[in-house]
């Protein structure tokens, strides 16, 4: 009783009320102009406003705590993030119709290769992110999530698609890219049950809210047409999404190639969060620094051989995030079998060419990989999961970029390293006009 009368009493003084559109109403006419580029219609974008409306209403009102900045109710975070307590078996994945009526799933008894539970001493250190500096944290039984507000869905070119990448965007298959140009190393030709890597954070500039700097693990399964399966977590810089330059961490999947399936973080039913002391898209920090000291995070994406699900392991000492259902899923939903034809690591930034030159926008740190340590992205112990839960070398790890004068990528194996890539570059240069 009392956390909801704190929340009432926040509600009531600064944070931002999920419930009020008035003035998203104002600007529909802007926002359905852009988003009929996008491919949508008038009614669709009503029909995705009245959705959006009511999946934000709901996560608000199962609001047991909101926190918000560094400390309650009287500051706000530098990233401007409000977070909502939400009991876990309330959160937004359970409104999926194959999930409604779930709770959470107990987390696995085995994990791939050493891999092993974590210390509940060790959870503090899972990941760095700033709305942790409030000493504030969610009660035992809820999931902390990012609020969405008016001004995420203001910036948004389709309400419809709120959370979606692009339908033309895909992983990486070929030298055409349609304005996504990724620089990656990846395995395929066989059956893959996971994936694991560090991967350094860096505050990449991007210069056009249109436009995203990703670093990411990529789990895929499928032809590269309608019925593509992937399953994708990482760091991300993306104006549009979050308001502000800052590096987050970011998962994703779909079951159809990003058309109608999918979405980032909670955005839409599907994830299952079951960790309390991690905001999907909140910033991390600290980043590294150019010359300076490194920081990276640690992701493991592996499929439950039992049940079948996908399980999002975050940080050296193990903590779970969560899981994407078997159900969500075609390729990679089977058990047993039902593994990934390709693991792709590396990264990905959007090119929409303005003024009809390449962007600015950077991949990584901004920097070529022949720079090395210290000052270009890397990712480090490359890692897959075989059919018999072992985690292994990449082996046969095939690196490839879609522009190297753009964005590169290098690699090496040996040492405490095991397999490792930099990769990354500052767009537009004169390699790259």
């Amino acid at each position: 009783t009392k956390l909801r009368a704190a929340s009432a009493s926040m509600a009531s003084c600064c944070c931002p009320i999920i419930a009020s559109f008035v003035s998203f109403l104002l600007v529909f006419p802007v926002l359905f102009s852009s988003a009929a580029g996008n491919g949508s219609t008038f009614g669709e974008e009503q029909l995705g406003l009245r959705r959006m409306k009511a999946r934000l209403a709901r996560v608000r009102e199962a609001s047991v705590k909101t926190i918000q900045g560094l400390i309650l109710v009287i500051l706000q975070s530098p990233d401007g993030d409000v977070i909502d307590c939400v009991p876990s078996h309330l959160q937004p994945a359970f409104d999926h119709p194959r999930l409604r009526g779930q709770k959470p799933e107990e987390e696995p008894a085995a994990r791939p290769g050493n891999d092993h539970a974590m210390e509940d001493d060790d959870e503090e250190e899972v990941l760095p992110q700033t709305w942790r500096s409030s000493g504030e944290w969610c009660p035992k039984g809820t999931i902390p999530v990012r609020r969405t507000t008016e001004g995420d869905l203001l910036r948004a070119s389709s309400v419809r698609r709120f959370g979606m990448k692009p339908r033309s965007a895909a992983a990486r298959r070929d030298s055409t890219s349609n304005g996504h140009e990724h620089a990656v190393g990846y395995v395929s030709g066989g059956q893959f049950y996971g994936a694991k890597a560090s991967l350094n954070v860096w505050p990449a500039q991007v210069s056009s809210p249109a436009e995203f700097s990703l670093s990411q693990i990529w789990v895929i399964s499928g032809s590269f047409g309608n019925d593509l399966n992937t399953i994708e977590a990482g760091w991300q810089v993306s104006p549009e999404l979050y308001g502000d330059n800052s590096p987050r961490f970011f998962t994703y999947w779909t079951s159809d190639a990003y058309q109608e399936t999918g979405c980032y973080n909670l955005h839409c039913a599907g994830f299952v969060q079951t960790n309390g002391r991690v905001v999907i898209g909140a910033a991390i920090t600290p980043v590294s620094a150019y010359g300076g000291r490194q920081f990276d995070i640690t992701l493991m994406i592996w499929k439950d051989p039992k049940k079948g699900n996908w399980w999002l392991q975050l940080g050296p000492s193990g903590a779970l995030v969560g899981y994407w259902p078997s159900s969500l899923f075609t390729h990679l939903g089977a058990r047993g079998r039902g593994g990934a034809d390709m693991v792709q690591f590396g990264g990905e930034a959007v090119n929409t060419r303005p003024s009809g030159s390449h962007t600015p926008t950077q991949m990584g740190s901004g920097r070529f990989p022949g720079e090395g340590y210290g000052r270009a992205a890397y990712f480090r112990n490359v890692q897959v999961v075989d059919w018999d839960n072992n985690l292994i070398p990449a082996a046969g790890l095939r690196l490839l970029a879609d522009h190297p004068g753009c964005y590169d990528i290098a690699g090496g194996q040996g040492g405490a390293w095991g397999s490792y890539f930099y990769y990354g570059g500052p767009g537009r240069n004169v390699r790259c006009p």
